[in-house]
C-alpha cells in the first residue's frame, strides 16, 4: 500500500522480500497480493477441472492450484494447462515423478516438500526439471505433516518446529542453487499458523504464501482465516493467499478477496457498504444487498456503494463512497452520486436503478483508464 501522509494509521508497511513468478503473476517484492484457491473436482476429469479453474478465474483468482496424485492426473494436466487462463500449480506429494511430470505439462509452480519426494538424486531431478521448465517452487509446511525427527524434538507441532522444517526444506533447494521458490507454514490453528508466520518471515527473503489450512466450513473458516490472514497481512506478511474452505473454490476467492479489500490491499469489484438493518429501516435492507451483490457480481472496475436504512448514519457513508442510496420515508430515499445528494427514487425502482448507476460509472472509469 502506497504511503498516505494524511491517514497514518491506514498504511500498511510490507514485509521486503525477493520476488519470484508464478507463470505471469509476480508474487513478492511488492507486487500484489495475489489470490489463489485450488480446485477439488477429479484431475483426470478434465473438463470439469477446466470448468472450475475458469470460475475461480472469473471470481478474481490470480493463480488456481490442481493436485496431481497419480499419473493419469499428470498427463491430464496438460489440457488443464492449455484451458486456462491463469497459472497452474501443480500439488506434488511424495512421487518425485509427479514433479516432473506436471513441470513437463506446463505447470506454473510445483507445490512439494522437498523432504518427502525421496532422496538427493530425485529432489536434484526435481529441481532439474522445474529449472528447465521455467517453474517456481511452494515449499508447504503444514503442521499436521511434520517430520519425525522434528515431533521428536519439540514434542508436539509448535511455532519451532514449523520454521525449522521450512528452513529444512529451503535448504535442500538451495544447495541446488535454485531459488524460484515461495515458503507456507499453514496449521488449523490460527495462532500456531501466526506465529510459524512470524517466525519464518524473519528467517528468509523468500515470499511467503498465507493460508489458515483446514479452516472449516465457509462461516467458520472465514471468520479463522480473516481472523488469521488479516492479522498477518496488517503487520505486512504475506505475498499470496489462500482461504481454505469446505466450499465452493469461488467462494474461497471471494472471501480472499474481501480480506485484502478491508485491508486496502487489493480493490476489485463493488465494495458495498450496508448497515445491519432495523426499524428505522425504509427499505428491506438485508435482500436489497444480497440480490445488488448477485447483480453486481461481473463488475470487476473497484468501487464502493453505500446502502443504508435510514438517515442516521446513510448521509455520512454516502459521502464517502462513489454510489449512495439512504432510505427515506413515503417509498422513496435519496440517490448520491460521487458523495453528493442527487436525486430521490421510489424504493420499487431502486435496485434496477443503481445497477444502471454501477455498470455506468464502471463504463466512465474504464473508458477513463484506456484514455490514459
Amino acid at each position: 500500500m502506497s504511503h498516505n501522509p494524511l491517514r497514518p494509521w491506514r498504511n500498511i508497511e510490507r514485509r521486503k522480500s525477493r520476488r519470484i513468478m508464478v507463470g505471469n503473476v509476480p508474487v513478492g517484492d511488492g507486487a500484489p497480493i495475489s489470490v489463489q484457491t485450488m480446485t477439488n473436482t477429479p484431475t483426470t476429469d478434465v473438463a470439469a477441472t477446466v470448468a472450475q479453474v475458469q470460475a475461480a478465474a472469473e471470481a478474481g483468482a490470480d493463480i488456481v492450484r490442481v493436485s496431481v496424485p497419480d499419473e493419469a492426473s499428470a498427463r491430464a494436466l496438460r489440457d488443464i494447462v492449455a484451458e486456462s487462463p491463469v497459472p497452474i500449480v501443480a500439488d506434488i506429494h511424495f512421487h518425485y515423478r509427479r514433479g516432473i511430470e506436471a513441470a513437463e505439462a506446463g505447470a506454473a509452480c510445483l507445490r512439494i516438500n522437498p523432504g518427502n519426494i525421496g532422496d538427493a538424486r530425485r529432489v536434484r531431478e526435481v529441481i532439474a526439471a522445474a529449472r528447465e521448465h521455467g517453474c517456481s517452487m511452494r515449499i508447504g509446511v503444514n503442521a499436521g505433516s511434520l517430520e519425525r525427527h522434528l515431533l521428536e524434538k519439540y514434542g508436539e507441532p509448535c511455532p519451532e518446529a514449523m520454521v525449522e522444517s521450512a528452513l529444512e526444506h529451503i535448504r535442500i533447494l538451495e544447495d541446488n542453487d535454485f531459488h524460484e521458490f515461495k515458503i507456507s507454514v499453514k496449521a488449523s490453528d490460527v495462532f500456531l499458523a501466526a506465529a510459524a508466520y512470524q517466525g519464518i518471515a524473519e528467517a528468509t527473503d523468500a515470499p511467503i504464501h498465507l493460508g489458515i489450512t483446514e479452516a472449516g466450513g465457509f462461516v467458520t473458516g472465514t471468520i479463522k482465516s480473516a481472523i488469521g490472514l488479516g492479522n498477518l497481512l496488517w503487520s505486512g506478511i504475506g505475498d499470496t493467499i489462500r482461504v481454505s474452505l469446505s466450499a465452493d473454490p469461488v467462494q474461497e476467492v471471494k472471501v480472499g478477496f474481501e480480506i485484502l479489500k478491508a485491508l486496502g490491499l487489493r480493490h476489485r469489484g463493488v465494495n458495498i457498504i450496508s448497515c445491519p438493518s432495523c426499524a428505522r429501516q425504509g427499505f428491506d435492507v438485508i435482500a436489497t444487498v444480497a440480490e445488488l451483490e448477485n447483480r453486481l457480481a461481473h463488475i470487476h472496475t473497484p468501487m464502493t456503494l453505500s446502502i443504508i436504512g435510514c438517515v442516521v448514519n446513510g448521509p455520512g457513508e454516502a459521502l464517502m463512497t462513489d454510489i449512495g442510496f439512504t432510505g427515506g420515508g413515503a417509498g422513496s430515499g435519496m440517490v448520491y452520486l460521487a458523495g453528493r445528494q442527487s436525486h430521490k427514487m421510489s424504493n420499487a425502482a431502486m435496485i434496477e436503478h443503481i445497477v444502471e448507476q454501477v455498470e455506468r460509472r464502471a463504463a466512465e472509469i474504464e473508458a477513463a483508464q484506456a484514455a490514459e
